[in-house]
């Protein structure tokens, strides 16, 4: 069987750090602090899956030497998870013109579609690049038996929204979280790694903050946690020195392999 590789590509909140007008908050100027928006690439074999479009994924996609992708998964519909679209043309025109596949649960579908209209179906004489899939339970992509992934799907509290988590080989990405169900909490169990949203210090109504995702984490005994979706209150090396062992800050461009 292929390694599955992991890498973060973006773990900043939706402003990034710092912020496009120079603002940096409590972080301090550093490799670590520089954050893009919240994304995901894996890897397995010839088998490459991005979880969330974010506004920065020209950037990070170049920055990372990414030239190969087959499969989209989007968490929710909102901008920091979607604004990238419009970049996944360079795929389709790099793979003879083929549609690309992009999913997400119903909402967050019908949003792209009214969003990215043009994305989907031809207009004013551009052809369309994506075709969508609507994931109810799970979705398996790969096409080799040694290259696929069964990626199975939640659907979490995010404010007045739901965001769909992604689970596959005792790995877990919920990126955008404001609460877990009991039933949420017993497809999370026995994780090897779990990448969870760590907003900011303080409460917030769609995010999880500090002390609630260390609650979550405590509850749901991952082996490792990695926390994202970091805000520019949460200085890396701050957050280095209070969490337990077992739980570490993300980071644009840490890696993992399961």
């Amino acid at each position: 069987m292929k390694k599955t590789k992991i890498k973060i590509l973006g773990c900043g909140s939706s402003l990034g750090v710092p912020r496009s007008d120079g603002f940096w908050g409590k972080c301090k100027k550093n490799k670590k602090n520089f954050r893009t928006r919240c994304s995901l690439y894996i890897e397995k074999g010839k088998n490459k899956i991005l979880i969330d479009a974010s506004p920065d994924l020209r950037f990070q996609f170049l920055k990372n030497n990414i030239t190969d992708l087959n499969n989209i998964l989007i968490t929710h519909q909102h901008a920091d998870a979607t604004a990238g679209i419009p970049e996944l043309r360079s795929f389709y025109f790099k793979y003879g013109r083929k549609k690309l596949r992009i999913f997400a649960n119903n909402k967050t579908i019908n949003y792209l579609h009214k969003t990215y209209k043009y994305c989907f179906q031809e207009n004013l004489g551009y052809k369309p690049i994506l075709i969508s899939k609507k994931i109810k339970d799970k979705v398996i992509l790969g096409k080799s038996k040694s290259e696929k992934i069964t990626i199975k799907s939640i659907q979490v509290r995010h404010g007045l929204i739901k965001s769909s988590a992604f689970i596959f080989e005792k790995f877990a990405y919920l990126s955008d979280c404001s609460k877990l169900s009991k039933n949420n909490m017993r497809h999370l169990k026995n994780l090897n790694y779990l990448i969870i949203d760590c907003f900011r210090i303080t409460k917030h109504p769609t995010h999880f903050c500090l002390n609630e995702a260390l609650d979550a984490i405590k509850k749901l005994k991952p082996s490792k946690a990695i926390l994202t979706n970091l805000h520019h209150e949460l200085d890396y090396n701050f957050l280095l020195k209070i969490l337990p062992r077992n739980v570490k800050p993300a980071y644009d461009g840490l890696k993992l392999t399961l």
